[in-house]
């Protein structure tokens, strides 16, 4: 998918490019598959802000996605490729030869009139969702479950990949896209492909007024607030962090501070750390 750009007619146009979206359809999205999304604004049931940043926004509603792929051994027809506000990747509309109909997230390649099955059986080919087992050895996959029925977790963003490395008894190898190599449970399930749109990475925002209809509010850097306000805050001039790295409005270290607790229970089934040398 192509990156369009526009001539700098103002300020926020300038440097300003967008997703050309003329491979999606142009419909309207499956009332059936949508629900309604509260905005929260970063605020708990006291209305007190626990999450700075967020608030305001364009409205939207939820596209249900089938993640767990669940309906197996049928064909279903993609009717439309669409936009989701809710997500970096764009999602298809698929009919079962039943009628019913489910929203997944479309991967690279897919084009509206295409066939994808979920299923053992399946063809090793984009769209198709087998069983971790089925799936031969190098094959790059996505929407990877963790727990078998749970639903994918792993690899579900905009032109994300898994490559599967191996298998050893009930478990398989995959080396994630952060480059962490660990083993997941060889009855769950995966889709076979990249995810689409590859070139969101490349998208640039050109003006922060897009950033607030996503709903993502301003942040303002900690080296230009007072003392009382922030650890960086103070000095005269540029004044340095003044300490050995930064920190959190509230001192809590922040680059390259490690949160994962010592002893997670699944730190056995990882192989290489995605940060290891």
């Amino acid at each position: 998918m192509a990156i369009k750009s526009y001539k700098p007619t103002t300020n926020g146009r300038r440097g300003m490019t967008v997703t050309d979206y003329s491979v999606l359809s142009k419909v309207e999205p499956e009332r059936s598959l949508l629900e309604p999304l509260k905005k929260t604004s970063g605020r708990n049931s006291y209305g007190r802000i626990t999450v700075r940043h967020h608030g305001g926004g364009e409205r939207k509603k939820y596209r249900v996605i089938d993640f767990k792929r669940n309906k197996l051994d049928m064909d279903a027809s993609v009717l439309t490729l669409e936009y989701d506000p809710n997500r970096s990747a764009h999602i298809a509309l698929v009919q079962y030869e039943d009628g019913e109909k489910r929203y997944i997230i479309a991967p690279n390649g897919l084009k509206v009139g295409d066939t994808v099955r979920a299923g053992a059986g399946a063809d090793i080919k984009p769209g198709n969702a087998l069983p971790l087992i089925n799936i031969p050895v190098g094959t790059f996959i996505h929407n990877i479950e963790l727990y078998p029925g749970k639903g994918a977790q792993l690899v579900r963003s905009a032109g994300n990949m898994a490559q599967l490395m191996g298998r050893e008894g009930d478990m398989v190898l995959v080396r994630l896209p952060s480059g962490e190599m660990r083993y997941i449970p060889a009855n769950c399930m995966a889709t076979i492909g990249q995810v689409g749109n590859i070139d969101h990475e490349n998208v640039h925002l050109g003006k922060a007024g897009r950033k607030r209809h996503m709903g993502v509010r301003p942040t303002v850097r900690g080296s230009v607030m007072n003392p009382c306000d922030h650890p960086h805050g103070g000095g005269e001039g540029k004044a340095p962090v003044g300490r050995p790295s930064p920190v959190s409005p509230w001192g809590k270290p922040t680059m390259g501070y490690k949160t994962r607790a010592k002893h997670h229970r699944s730190d056995k089934y990882i192989v290489k750390r995605r940060n290891a040398k």
